[in-house]
């Protein structure tokens, strides 16, 4: 198949266009959603467990060293969600394109999750991907995704 494949993706959603030839139009045929993504930052962490100064936990005035209330660990659970969507989308695209249903690939990705989205695809795969835009259209119809890409190849 002579497809070309457009993914329009921001950490949260992903869609993919199918269009056989240049004078198609654009046929959405996939939606994933990335449920996590979705949760407030509140919902998505634990945030029952105590604190090593918590009331009863305390570590104050026993004459051991107070830790940092100021660490953030080197991945939070938002851009930990993000990352294993990326991996979902850049395996998803893979199996696809080694069963030949695409040979032309365009990434139509927001820029934080262009960057992670780039690391995580398979170096087959780069040499298919003809186009990046990095906006998120992750919610224009297949018509204005259309019209945005023609506007970034002018």
């Amino acid at each position: 198949m002579d497809a070309t494949w457009i993914v329009s993706a921001n950490a949260s959603r992903a869609r993919f266009f199918s269009q056989e030839h240049a004078s198609d139009s654009l046929e959405e045929f996939n939606d994933m959603i990335n449920d996590p993504s979705r949760l407030r930052m509140l919902e998505n962490t634990e945030s029952d467990k105590r604190g090593p100064t918590s009331g009863t936990k305390s570590i104050h005035n026993t004459g051991g060293a107070t830790p940092n209330k100021l660490y953030e660990p080197p991945q939070t659970p938002d851009k930990h969600s993000a990352e294993l969507f990326a991996r979902d989308i850049a395996s998803y695209l893979l199996q696809e394109y080694q069963q030949g249903r695409f040979q032309q690939l365009s990434l139509v990705v927001s820029p934080q999750f262009l960057g992670m989205l780039r690391k995580l695809l398979d170096p087959r795969l780069e040499s298919v991907v003809k186009l990046e835009i990095n906006k998120d259209y992750t919610h224009f119809n297949a018509a204005q995704l259309w019209e945005q890409i023609q506007a970034q190849k002018a």
